[in-house]
C-alpha cells in the first residue's frame, strides 16, 4: 500500500488517466472499426469517407501517448491498401 502522500496521489492520478487513456483508444477503434465495416461491405466511398475521418484520430491517438508511432502509421498504411484496392 502507498505509505506516502506523494504515492497516494500518484495512484489516484493513475486511475483517472487510465479511464480517459481507455476511452481514447476505445475512440480510435470505432473508427477504424467503421473502415473496416465499410470495406467489407464493399463500398469505396464510404470506406474512403470513413478512412478520412479516422486518420487524425490516429494521428491524435500518437500525439496523446496512447498508441505507438508505428503502429498508427501501419493501420493507417494497411487499411489506405484496402481501400485503394476496392476499386
Amino acid at each position: 500500500m502507498a505509505n506516502t502522500p506523494q504515492a497516494r496521489k500518484r495512484i489516484r492520478r493513475n486511475a483517472r488517466r487510465n479511464e480517459i487513456n481507455g476511452n481514447r483508444v476505445s475512440r480510435i477503434r470505432t473508427f477504424v472499426k467503421k473502415v473496416e465495416a465499410a470495406l467489407a461491405a464493399g463500398d469505396k466511398g464510404a470506406a474512403a469517407e470513413a478512412l478520412k475521418a479516422a486518420q487524425p484520430e490516429l494521428a491524435r491517438g500518437v500525439a496523446k501517448g496512447v498508441l505507438h508511432k508505428n503502429m498508427a502509421a501501419r493501420k493507417f498504411s494497411r487499411l489506405t491498401k484496402r481501400v485503394s484496392a476496392l476499386g
